[in-house]
């Protein structure tokens, strides 16, 4: 065996996305001890700098360590008990994961249904809130990226407020690429990942829990199940008292680079990121429909990092995707569930969401589909891109 040198690929598909040079130096800096004082202090601009970018003020904001599905167990099992009853609202695979979870906790899980590539429905949400006066919690998904669908995060959340229960939003796909707004909009609790469009390394999972969610889980009648995720733990390492308690060894070397991505996102300016992320998915929206693919998801509702797109028939999904991973170092999403084998699954997520990439992925997606006989003007779907970003 000798060591492992990974192809340079260029990621656009549902993530990992592209890393930024900038947050690979960082993980490069010497490692220090997880309760050394100058990792603390870096514990809490990071808190703060996540505040930020969630745009709230909750003293229950960090990143937990691992991965966004671990987020969203933290969530979880930390907010319901045995016997608790959740709305869930699934329009893609990632609400049945909320599913999975709920039952785990011993709750009871009542699902509200859409179609996948369609956004929630606001109308059903409530009726199931109706129909379900006991409810603790109604959860969904903010960007689902199974499907490229975009839900009303600020609607559903009204509808909590509405009913007296507390909101769970996964903002794994959203956090740094699109509008959120967790104090404006009234999260309850809200769970990221670190690999999507904050173009951090994978196994982080930002969180952030109102005072009234972080109150139901001071006021628990039971532990935890999980010893790992609770909270109560956690807080005595995360929160802000001068002396940290022992909990865990925190990857030491990806919460620099969590810093790091999260300077660079302050830098740029959350608007300005949402801004980016909108004139590049134009542009790609151009050079792929001018190739003649089709979005599944209406204009209104879909997600600018994250493109759901449908090929004829004719066209074989593995041998696109294997050519243009061995021909061009370019990777792009099959689809997922009900959509596997019909849609590709385009990210343009966080450093990945440039012009040159996608150039990239039109020009060379083109040529691929010209080799399996698909009528396409390649030079004509890259004038279409380069007329988007000249207007």
């Amino acid at each position: 065996m000798k060591s492992f040198h990974p192809p340079v690929r260029t990621l656009m598909g549902p993530g990992p996305s592209d890393v930024n040079p900038r947050i690979l130096e960082a993980l490069s800096r010497p490692t220090i001890g997880h309760l050394d004082p100058a990792f603390i202090q870096m514990m809490d601009e990071t808190k703060l700098l996540l505040q930020q970018a969630f745009k709230t003020d909750n003293e229950l904001t960090m990143p937990v360590s691992a991965p966004g599905s671990a987020g969203m167990e933290t969530v979880f099992t930390n907010l319901l008990e045995r016997g608790d009853k959740v709305i869930i609202c699934q329009n893609g695979v990632f609400g049945g994961r909320m599913k999975e979870n709920v039952e785990r906790c011993g709750a009871e899980a009542i699902m509200v249904e859409d179609a996948w590539g369609s956004t929630i429905d606001i109308d059903k949400a409530e009726q199931a809130l109706t129909d379900t006066p006991d409810a603790k919690a109604i959860a969904f998904v903010h960007a689902e990226t199974s499907t490229g669908v975009r839900s009303d995060v600020q609607a559903l959340c009204g509808l909590a407020a509405k009913y007296d229960c507390l909101s769970i939003v996964d903002a794994v796909t959203s956090l740094g690429g699109i509008e959120l707004e967790v104090d404006e909009w009234g999260i309850d609790a809200i769970y990221s990942g670190t690999q999507k469009c904050l173009s951090c390394v994978p196994g982080l999972s930002p969180v952030s829990f109102s005072e009234r969610a972080a109150r139901v889980i001071r006021e628990r009648k039971s532990k935890v199940q999980s010893w790992f995720l609770d909270l109560n733990l956690v807080m005595g390492y995360w929160g802000s008292d001068a002396k940290r308690s022992y909990h865990h060894t925190a990857p030491v070397n990806s919460l620099y680079a969590l810093h790091e991505s999260l300077l660079i996102l302050q830098e740029e300016g959350l608007q300005n990121a949402w801004n980016r992320h909108a004139l590049n998915h134009e542009a790609l929206l151009a050079g792929l429909e001018t190739l003649g693919l089709k979005f599944i998801v209406d204009k209104e509702f879909r997600l600018p990092q994250l493109n759901a797109v449908s090929f004829p028939d004719s066209i074989d999904d593995a041998t696109v995707r294997s050519a243009l991973l061995n021909d061009y170092n370019l990777e792009i999403g099959a689809g997922l569930g009900a959509l596997a084998g019909s849609v590709w699954r385009i990210g343009l997520m966080g450093f990945a969401s440039n012009k040159s990439n996608v150039l990239l992925c039109v020009s060379v997606l083109g040529n691929v589909l010209a080799a399996q006989g698909m009528p396409v003007d390649v030079s004509k779907a890259v004038a279409a891109v380069g007329a988007v970003y000249a207007a």
